[in-house]
């Protein structure tokens, strides 16, 4: 794993290890930048003086995903964002990507960050925002927070974004296993116009098979969760398995094989995305999370390599 001494493109680099496990998070998004297991890499990450590409491994809040026009109606009024996917027209993975958030406390095993988003035009309501990084013998966890800081009710929703690698295994050969009822269908601009059952059809992965040629930028709903209401996606393939858990409070999966990255990542790792909510929830108003004032919400997911 590669350790920045110096603050780059993504600010402060704050490491943190226990039990052969390592992960570093950064200061601009919040996020974690790399992530590994006695010296395994688990995360598609990127270096210390690059830009962060493809969202990877960034906090997308107060929504995750896509709103379509950047316009939704909230307790009466009419909000625009502004069309951070240009090319499509949509307000795309929330306002906390490209922020600076601040140190709040650090362990050798865990780190917590905080950010104060503030009013502003579309998004007129006060959160703060926090997210605890953790490792150990169970692997990564994060536990993120949201804490309504106005006096009034606002819309939130929230996701991470992490790509994953098994070593030396092509996207193509990975066995994935995604625990779902349904998927969501979406039209060119990547929004969602029905909601359809899987049933054993081509993106049925609720039984872990080969990925294969399928092409996935797909959001999957209806989670099958275990006996402690957690649902768990699990990647496999070689000797080596990652398995991604995520509390009750996440109740989609968005996974993406990269096909539309650029040559260099293109297809080399799967995003296993958490959300809360999905695509455009400001409008169905579907799983969207009200927060009243003073209310704090908490939502955890981790990642277990094996």
């Amino acid at each position: 794993m590669q350790t920045a001494t110096q603050p780059g493109f993504s600010g402060e680099q704050w490491t943190i290890a226990a039990d052969g496990h390592e992960a570093i998070v950064v200061e601009v998004g919040g996020g974690i930048r790399e992530y590994a297991s006695h010296g395994v890499a688990h995360l598609d990450g990127y270096g210390p003086h690059e830009v962060c590409p493809s969202s990877a491994g960034q906090v997308l809040a107060p929504w995750p995903n896509r709103i379509r026009d950047g316009r939704y109606p909230f307790a009466g009024r009419s909000h625009q964002l502004g069309l951070t996917e240009a090319a499509r027209r949509n307000a795309m993975h929330g306002l906390v990507r490209w922020v600076r958030w601040r140190l709040v406390e650090r362990t050798a095993e865990a780190v917590t960050v905080e950010h104060d988003l503030v009013p502003q035009p579309g998004y007129p309501w006060p959160l703060r925002l926090r997210t605890t990084w953790t490792v150990g013998a169970d692997g990564l966890r994060a536990v993120h927070e949201a804490t309504n800081v106005g006096t009034q009710e606002c819309p939130f929703g929230l996701a991470t974004h992490p790509y994953l690698r098994l070593p030396q295994v092509a996207v193509d050969d990975v066995e994935l296993r995604v625990p779902a009822r349904s998927q969501l269908l979406t039209d060119a601009r990547n929004l969602p116009v029905a909601l359809r059952r899987v049933d054993g059809g081509e993106h049925d992965f609720s039984q872990a098979r080969r990925i294969g040629t399928a092409q996935l930028d797909m959001t999957f709903g209806e989670l099958i969760p275990d006996d402690d209401g957690f649902s768990r996606v699990t990647l496999a393939g070689g000797d080596r398995r990652l398995t991604v858990w995520a509390g009750p409070e996440f109740r989609w999966w968005q996974i993406f094989t990269g096909d539309t990255l650029g040559p260099v990542r293109q297809r080399r790792s799967v995003a296993v995305e958490p959300m809360t909510c999905p695509p455009d929830a400001f409008r169905s108003g579907r799983d969207l999370v009200v927060l009243a004032p003073g209310q704090t919400w908490r939502g955890s997911w981790g990642i277990n390599p094996s």
